[in-house]
C-alpha cells in the first residue's frame, strides 16, 4: 500500500520502519517541525511537508501518528473525502477522524514505542478498529502485514487496555525510577534487582500476578514491615506508596 504518516515522533517512526520491512510504500511524512519531517523523510526515501494543505492525496492509507491533543486539533484542517485514514492512540475515540474522511478507523499499539530502541518489532500487539465492516478488513489485512498480533477492538474496551497498560507499564516504571534514586541515596546497587524484575516479568507467561505475589505484606509479616517503614523515614515519597501497596495486599 501506498502510505503517507502524519507525525513524526516515536510512534511515527516506527510504524514507518514497520512498514518499510513488510515493503509498503511510505510516499510522505507530514510535520509541524519540517526538521523532523525531513529526518523521517530521509530515512524513508520519501517527501515531506510541514503544511497540511500539501499532504499527498494519492495514498492509499494516511496514519495519524500524533497526540491525543493534535488529534483533536487536526480534524479541522486535514479533509481526505474517502480516504482510508486512522491514528493510532489509545484513548480516542475512532469518531474524532469522522469529520476528515467518510473511511476512517484505528491502529493502536499496545506497547511503549521508542524510535531509539532496536528490540524486535514484529510481535507488537495491534488494536484495530474502523466505522465499516469493508475498512476493517482492509485495516486488518494491513496490520497483519505489520504484526502477527492483531485484534479487533472497540473504543471502550481500547480506553480499559490503555488504562491498564498505563498501570503496569508507566505506573511500574515509575517505582523503578523512585527505588533507583532510593537506592542511590543508600549507595546499594540499583542494578542488582534487575534479575528480579525480568523473572517476575517473565513468570508472568505462565501465571496469574495474583499466584506469584510475595513479600511480607502478603505473610502478614508485621516485624519486617516496621522495620521497611522506618528505613523510609527520609524518603516520604516512597514511604507513602510502600504504606498504600502494603495496606491494599492487607486486605487481601
Amino acid at each position: 500500500m501506498r502510505v503517507v504518516i502524519i507525525g513524526a515522533g516515536n510512534v511515527a517512526s516506527v510504524f514507518g520502519r514497520l512498514i518499510s520491512a513488510a515493503n509498503h510504500e511510505i510516499i510522505q511524512v507530514y510535520s509541524r517541525s519540517i526538521s523532523s519531517a525531513q529526518s523521517l523523510g530521509k530515512e524513508f526515501g520519501c517527501s515531506f511537508v510541514d503544511n497540511l494543505e500539501a499532504v499527498d492525496l494519492t495514498a492509499d492509507i494516511y496514519i495519524l501518528a500524533i497526540t491525543d491533543n493534535a488529534l483533536q486539533n487536526i480534524q479541522d484542517s486535514l479533509f481526505l473525502g474517502d480516504k482510508l485514514v486512522v491514528h493510532t492512540a489509545g484513548s480516542v475515540s475512532k469518531k474524532v477522524l469522522s469529520n476528515i474522511s467518510s473511511q476512517y478507523g484505528v491502529l493502536y499499539p499496545l506497547q511503549s514505542l521508542r524510535k531509539d530502541q532496536s528490540e524486535d518489532q514484529s510481535i507488537i500487539p495491534l488494536l484495530i478498529d474502523a466505522n465499516k465492516e469493508s475498512v476493517l478488513s482492509i485495516i486488518e489485512q494491513f496490520a497483519f502485514t505489520l504484526s502477527s498480533v492483531v485484534s479487533i477492538v472497540g473504543d471502550d474496551k481500547r480506553l480499559c487496555l490503555h488504562l491498564a497498560a498505563v498501570i503496569v507499564n508507566n505506573f511500574t516504571n515509575h517505582l523503578y525510577t523512585l527505588t533507583a534514586e532510593y537506592c542511590k541515596n543508600e549507595e546499594v546497587d540499583f542494578k542488582m534487582l534487575q534479575p528480579i524484575i525480568e523473572q517476575t516479568a517473565l513468570r508472568l507467561r505462565a501465571n496469574l500476578p495474583a499466584d506469584l505475589q510475595t513479600g511480607p505484606a502478603i505473610r502478614n509479616d508485621q516485624s519486617t514491615l516496621d522495620k521497611h517503614i522506618q528505613a523510609l523515614s527520609n524518603h516520604p515519597e516512597l514511604k507513602t506508596i510502600y504504606l498504600t501497596f502494603t495496606e491494599s495486599l492487607l486486605k487481601r
